[in-house]
């Protein structure tokens, strides 16, 4: 929980050696707004440089942002950024204080990981973002084989493409070994409905498992640690480089089976709103999506948010005109962005808004509002994201809402309006889960999609919603991996043409 840390950044340019950068009781910080704010006590202070890069891009704007350095825009482990040794101190708010941190340290090089007899790893240059981005940019992969993969030559598989954030680690955290650390954790992985990455490499090892590739796509951007694999103003074609270069790529190394109806989609959160987008824009390409817990499918509920209608992000104006005259005219509540299963609030839009804007300005924080900024909004007249609301008052620009629904972003609105030629192409493909006390509120726009699209007529959605109940959080689906992948394969066995090789069926 990194917005409970006092954090305060600022700007700098052509920052020499011996030259300070200065952060004091006018730098915006968070979670208190400024260091005259900060209560007193002992501290830890530690100073960071996240390093930017200029990009002279093809449409025209130079802007600097964080180039990554395949570590998934974590500014805490870039190779190359730099920082100070951490210094404790006491802060007392009656007593003036001045510290000086110096940045004698520097963040090591990533080692690439070695691929093993089950994963293996790709990186390849993009031709497209490169061009793009005036600068080399990689897209990649983890990819998992199936027992038996070697023995079997002549053999080709299913795949599953797996959409996460940004980690090199083998798709759905297969691993030959468990850790005290997961082994820690197995009750709460349990309770979300999961396998253990241990316990998944025993079923995916197991008689009469799925013989199924599972493929990790990885493709960071300079705004965050993943593109939400669409074509975006501000990230550049990720779609196209995913679709027409990185999966080419893939199915060319593995023996997979290059029809729609044995490449099979699934994520959760981020993954899940990509997993379903993926479907939907790409639905003669891939032939079904299991999505879980996906990022607002529906931007009438961005979280809690109605972007189109809304006229603030941070507070809810009921637009009931009883409540003013009732007296209530000055009555507003805190919009909340993320709780507890039993609904706590924990962090409000206004803090988030506040953290991301102290982590990056101009849309560089990396994280979570300013990657749905960067994926579906337009470019600003300084090159780099236009805001969808101010960070500081929350006003709502609704240039940039109806931008993201006028490109398509809405998966909800783009479905329902695209309906007359989508629904044959998707009809029994969408396969959607969330928990019904999901931390983001996440749950409320799916509600909205189950409607709309349970509603469609002519061809019918023929698909499924499921819902975690009771108090089920972000994180919660209704199987495990492995259970999953055995409902995949399954499916992949109904709808495969007649007389299609079933060779990938062996024990």
């Amino acid at each position: 929980m990194g917005w409970l840390l006092p954090l305060f950044g600022t700007d700098v340019q052509d920052l020499q050696p011996g030259h300070p950068a200065v952060i004091d009781g006018r730098t915006l910080g968070s979670p208190t707004r400024s260091l005259n704010e900060l209560p007193a006590g002992e501290y830890y202070v530690q100073a960071v440089l996240n390093v930017y890069t200029q990009f002279h891009r093809a449409d025209g704007h130079v802007i600097w942002a964080h180039m990554d350095q395949w570590e998934g825009q974590k500014f805490s482990e870039s190779p190359g950024n730099l920082f100070s040794k951490p210094l404790k101190l006491r802060v007392d708010p009656r007593k003036p204080l001045k510290v000086k941190l110096s940045l004698t340290e520097v963040i090591p090089p990533i080692a690439s990981p070695a691929d093993t007899e089950w994963v293996k790893h790709i990186k390849i240059k993009s031709p497209l973002l490169s061009r793009f981005w005036g600068h080399d940019m990689y897209v990649g992969a983890t990819v998992l084989l199936p027992k038996g993969y070697a023995a079997h030559p002549d053999v080709r598989y299913p795949v599953v493409y797996e959409q996460v954030h940004f980690t090199d680690k083998a798709p759905f955290g297969f691993q030959t070994s468990e850790t005290p650390e997961e082994a820690g954790e197995r009750d709460l992985i349990h309770g979300m409905g999961r396998d253990t990455g241990y316990e998944f490499y025993q079923h995916w090892t197991s008689p009469g498992f799925p013989r199924m590739i599972a493929v990790r796509l990885l493709h960071p951007t300079p705004y965050y640690d993943d593109s939400y694999a669409v074509n975006s103003a501000n990230n550049g074609p990720y779609a196209d480089a995913i679709m027409t270069e990185l999966i080419p790529y893939i199915e060319a190394q593995f023996r997979i089976i290059r029809e729609p109806h044995a490449r099979l989609l699934t994520g959760g959160s981020t993954g899940g709103w990509e997993a379903l987008a993926l479907q939907i824009f790409h639905p003669d390409f891939f032939g079904g999506t299991w999505s879980f817990f996906p990022d607002p499918v529906d931007f009438r509920r961005y979280n809690l948010i109605d972007i189109y209608q809304d006229e603030n992000a941070f507070s809810y104006w009921p637009a009931d005109d009883s409540w003013r005259s009732n007296g209530y005219d000055r009555l507003s509540a805190e919009r909340t962005f993320l709780r507890d299963v039993e609904g706590q609030p924990l962090l409000t839009v206004r803090q988030l808004s506040q953290f991301e804007e102290v982590l990056g300005t101009r849309g560089r924080s990396g994280s979570q509002l300013e990657a749905w900024e960067a994926a579906y909004g337009p470019v600003g007249d300084d090159g780099y994201p236009k805001p969808l609301w101010d960070k500081m008052t929350g006003q709502i620009d609704h240039q940039v809402s109806n931008y993201m629904r006028d490109q398509g972003y809405d998966l909800r609105q783009y479905v329902e309006t695209n309906w007359a030629t989508l629904g044959p192409k998707l009809t029994g493909k969408l396969h959607i889960s969330c928990g019904e006390m999901d931390d983001h509120y996440l749950n409320l726009a799916v509600y909205l999609m189950e409607a709309s699209l349970t509603s469609r007529k002519n061809p019918r959605f023929d698909g499924s919603f499921e819902f975690g109940r009771p108090m089920k959080g972000h994180g919660w689906q209704p199987v495990s991996e492995s259970e999953l992948f055995q409902r995949m394969a399954r499916y992949v066995k109904r709808i495969a043409p007649a007389g299609h090789d079933s060779g990938w069926q062996y024990n």
